[in-house]
C-alpha cells in the first residue's frame, strides 16, 4: 500500500507541476493549435513578402526598397508605426498602447555577396545577396505584426515591433536605440535563422551566446631600401613576422581556456617588387571573446604587443582598432529568466522535441546593444531541411533558406510576446 500511495503521490505531484507551468505561460494545447493554424494560412503571404525582399536585398543602412515594403504592409494591416529612425528603420505597436511594454526585432540588411543559388527568385543585385536570413526575419516579424493585430483583444500591454537596419557591421541596433527605439520596453525578443536545427525547431541558451566582436588594423614603418643591403634598412617584414607570432600568444598563454577568445591576423600587404625591402607593412583581423569585458582586455594587449615588437625591432607601429563602419560589437549575454519562459512557450506550443538547447558561436551580432539597455533573448529558428538543401551556413553564397519555417516563426514571436505580457500586466 505504501508503495501505491508514493506512484499516487508523484503522479499528483506532476500533474499540479505541468499545470502550474502551463498556467504561468498561458499556453494550452488549444491555444498552440489556433496559433500554428492562423500563422499557416498566412503561409503564402509569408513566401510572397520574403521572395519580394530577397529578390531586391540592399545594404547596411541603403533598405530604402525594404522599408517601404514594411510600412506598406503596416498600412494594409491598419497598424501605426514611426520612420524613418536611424536612416531606415520603422517602429510599429500594436496593443493598447500602454504597459507592460515588450520588444520584438527583426534586421534588415543584406551582404555584399553574389549569389550561388540558380532558382526562381534569385537576387536581381549583381553583388549583393541576404545570404544571412534577415529577408526571413523582417518577413516572420511582419507576420508576427499581422498575427498580434487580429488577436490584440487578447492581451493587455503592448507590442513594440522593431525592424532595425545596418546589423552586417553597421552597429544599427545602437543607432536604434539612440534614437528611442525601445520607449518603455522592460523585454526584447529577436530570433535568428539556424541551418543546424530543423525547420520546426527552436534552439536557445541562457547565458552567453554570440561574441564580442572587434576589428583591427595596423601599420609598421620601417625604412626601406635594396634587399641587397638589408643592413641599411630598417625592415618593417621582419618587425612585422614577430608581431604576428606574438599575438598568437595572447590566446595560447594569456587567455583562461575555458574563457573562449579568437584573434585572427586575415590580410598582410606588402611591398610587390622582389628586390626591395618596403618602408611599410600593413595587416589586421579580428579580436573575439565571449565576454565583453575579455574583448576589452584583448584589445588592450594587442596594442602593447605591437606597439612592443615593432619597438624591439626599430620600428613604429601605427594601430586603428575603432574603423569605420566595423565599430564593436558587446557580446550578446541571453537572459536567465527570459531564457526560461522562451522555454516554456517553446515547449508547449512546438513540442518538447522541438526545443532544444542553443550553442554559443564566435559570430558578433548587434542585438547585444539592446540587451545592454534592457534584458533579451535571442533564440534560434531552424530551417534546416535537406530535401530543399536548406544546408548552408549563413554567409555563404550557396546559403538557401527552407521557407515552412517563416509561419513557424510568426507564431513564436506571438506566443513569446503574448505570454509574456499575460504574465506581466498583472503587476503594472
Amino acid at each position: 500500500m505504501t508503495i501505491i500511495y508514493a506512484e499516487r503521490l508523484v503522479v499528483v505531484v506532476l500533474l499540479i507541476l505541468l499545470s502550474a507551468s502551463t498556467s504561468n505561460c498561458f499556453i494550452d494545447r488549444s491555444y498552440a493549435e489556433e496559433l500554428l493554424s492562423s500563422a499557416g494560412r498566412e503561409k503564402d503571404w509569408l513566401v510572397s513578402i520574403r521572395r519580394r525582399i530577397h529578390e531586391h536585398p540592399e545594404l547596411r543602412f541603403q533598405e530604402y526598397n525594404t522599408s517601404a515594403l514594411i510600412r506598406h504592409e503596416l498600412d494594409g494591416l491598419g497598424i501605426p508605426y514611426t520612420y524613418p529612425i536611424a536612416g531606415t528603420g520603422v517602429v510599429a505597436w500594436v496593443g493598447t498602447g500602454s504597459g507592460p511594454v515588450v520588444a520584438l526585432r527583426a534586421d534588415m540588411d543584406a551582404l555584399p555577396l553574389q549569389e550561388l543559388v540558380e532558382w526562381e527568385h534569385k537576387s536581381k543585385i549583381d553583388g549583393v545577396m541576404h545570404g544571412c536570413g534577415h529577408d526571413a526575419h523582417v518577413t516572420m516579424l511582419l507576420g508576427a505584426a499581422k498575427l498580434l493585430a487580429q488577436r490584440k483583444d487578447r492581451f493587455k500591454g503592448t507590442v513594440r515591433l522593431i525592424f532595425q537596419p545596418a546589423e552586417e557591421g553597421g552597429a544599427g541596433a545602437s543607432h536604434m536605440i539612440g534614437e528611442g527605439v525601445l520607449g518603455d520596453a522592460e523585454a526584447i525578443f529577436a530570433m535568428h535563422v539556424d541551418y543546424t536545427t530543423p525547420t520546426g525547431s527552436i534552439a536557445v541558451l541562457p547565458g552567453p551566446n554570440t561574441a564580442a566582436v572587434s576589428f583591427f588594423e595596423a601599420r609598421i614603418e620601417g625604412e626601406g631600401g635594396h634587399a641587397a643591403v638589408p643592413h641599411k634598412t630598417v625592415d618593417p617584414v621582419i618587425a612585422t613576422s614577430f608581431c604576428i607570432l606574438a599575438l598568437q600568444q595572447l590566446i595560447s598563454r594569456e587567455t583562461d581556456p575555458l574563457h573562449s577568445q579568437v584573434l585572427s591576423v586575415t590580410y598582410v600587404r606588402a611591398g610587390s617588387a622582389l628586390n626591395v625591402i618596403p618602408f611599410y607593412v600593413g595587416f589586421g583581423g579580428t579580436l573575439r571573446s565571449l565576454t565583453t569585458e575579455g574583448l576589452y582586455q584583448l584589445v588592450r594587449r594587442l596594442k602593447e604587443v605591437i606597439e612592443g615588437q615593432a619597438a624591439a625591432h626599430r620600428c613604429r607601429a601605427r594601430i586603428i582598432t575603432s574603423i569605420e563602419g566595423y565599430p564593436a560589437y558587446p557580446a550578446v549575454v541571453n537572459d536567465e529568466a527570459l531564457t526560461h519562459h522562451v522555454e516554456s512557450v517553446g515547449r508547449l506550443l512546438l513540442g518538447p522535441r522541438n526545443t532544444r538547447m542553443g550553442a554559443k558561436i564566435m559570430a558578433g551580432e548587434d542585438f547585444a546593444f539592446y540587451q545592454e539597455v534592457i534584458p533579451g533573448v535571442m533564440l534560434n529558428i531552424g530551417i534546416r531541411n535537406e530535401e530543399v538543401g536548406s544546408i548552408h551556413s549563413p554567409h555563404s553564397p550557396y546559403f538557401f533558406l527552407d521557407e515552412a519555417a517563416l509561419p513557424v516563426g510568426a507564431a513564436v514571436h506571438v506566443a513569446v510576446a503574448e505570454t509574456y505580457l499575460r504574465e506581466h500586466s498583472d503587476s503594472v
